[in-house]
């Protein structure tokens, strides 16, 4: 089975072709993205609208390069996938529009694909695991823990009550002027550090019951502590402090609220044993240390994406998209795009929080 998956949601434009064997197994047969940072840097982080043009002017390339790569015919597709949501939503009607025009043109199937449902089963491509499995996705626009009882089935335990940490990484380090996207200017000045005790910033929400999570408070705390520094242009050696004292207290936030969730989760699922830990966050080496930490105390296994799928990416919609499809899910083309669209629709709205983390 051959399936070419579209991803739009944000600010990068792929697209990629997944098969499987008849094992069931993945294989990734090409992966086209085109990032958008050089269009949004200037501005310190996405612009909606840019992102949508760009979109716009790149997408019948990217997927061209994607069949091309992947030596692959349209009338070898099985079907067309791409994010129908949630997401920035001029970027989801490009995606949308363009799969859908892809499936009439070529008679193919149109699966609509959750983007969070993408990186929820991305480690699937790789790895073994299996249903039922602990889930910390944790983005620039989303920071929740799920259980995921199978394909579309999610029962929700915990979400941010305001902001994303992946989105607490970008203003951070916008405030102290190290650029964008922030994670990765962060995480490596925070190997810099000389002295990573230096601040002590509060871990939101840790010691406290549930699983909920919360960033706000951490990032004003980073600003009061610039703010205290010395007046004008920060020292690298200040920087790098800083940035390691926003990263522990943000893993140790993410450990606390892991192990409440992983109590809940054995309890509900005696079976599962594994915690997936997804999205563009999934990347830093020192989350992914404490989580594994975590795991090993708690006996679990901790399993995360490659570094290269971490990412918004085709691949991760390609193959939710052939594993919806095996499923029996078929979408017409009359489904409308969704900035809003949750993994666990009977969940509670969380206090404070946008409808993109609900």
């Amino acid at each position: 089975m051959k399936i070419l998956g579209i991803e739009t949601s944000c600010d990068e434009t792929a697209a990629s072709v997944v098969t499987d064997d008849a094992r069931g197994e993945a294989r990734i047969l090409s992966n086209v993205v085109l990032s958008q940072l050089d269009e949004h840097r200037p501005y310190g982080g996405v612009v909606p609208e840019i992102a949508a043009r760009s979109h716009l002017d790149h997408i019948d390339r990217i997927v061209e390069e994607a069949m091309s790569e992947a030596n692959v015919d349209f009338s070898e597709l099985d079907a067309v996938a791409a994010t129908g949501g949630p997401g920035l939503i001029g970027g989801v009607i490009v995606g949308v529009m363009t799969a859908k025009a892809i499936a009439l043109t070529h008679n193919l199937p149109f699966v609509a694909v959750n983007h969070l449902e993408g990186h929820a089963l991305t480690v699937r491509l790789n790895e073994q695991v299996d249903f039922p499995y602990l889930l910390l996705l944790v983005s620039g626009g989303h920071c929740q823990l799920l259980a995921v009882e199978g394909i579309g089935k999610y029962k929700r335990l915990g979400t941010t009550i305001d902001d994303a940490l992946g989105e607490a990484f970008d203003k951070s380090a916008k405030l102290l002027g190290l650029g964008y996207p922030g994670g990765p200017h962060v995480e490596k000045a925070a190997l810099k550090a000389t002295n990573p005790d230096r601040f002590k910033l509060p871990s939101p929400m840790k010691g406290k019951p549930g699983c909920d999570f919360s960033f706000s408070g951490l990032k004003t705390a980073v600003r009061q502590a610039a703010e205290a520094l010395p007046p004008g242009p920060f020292k690298e050696e200040d920087l790098n402090d800083l940035c390691a004292a926003f990263q522990t207290a943000a893993a140790d936030s993410l450990v606390n609220r892991c192990k409440n969730a992983i109590k809940m989760f054995k309890q509900d699922y005696p079976g599962g044993n594994t915690l997936v830990v997804a999205g563009g966050v999934a990347a830093n080496q020192a989350i992914r240390s404490r989580l594994t930490e975590l795991c090993n105390k708690e006996k679990m296994q901790m399993v995360a994406p490659p570094l290269k799928l971490c990412t918004d990416n085709g691949a991760m919609i390609a193959w939710a998209g052939l594993e919806a499809f095996k499923a029996g899910q078929r979408d017409d083309l009359s489904f409308a795009p969704r900035p809003r669209w949750p993994l666990d629709p009977d969940a509670p709205k969380a206090a404070y929080a946008g409808g993109k983390k609900a």
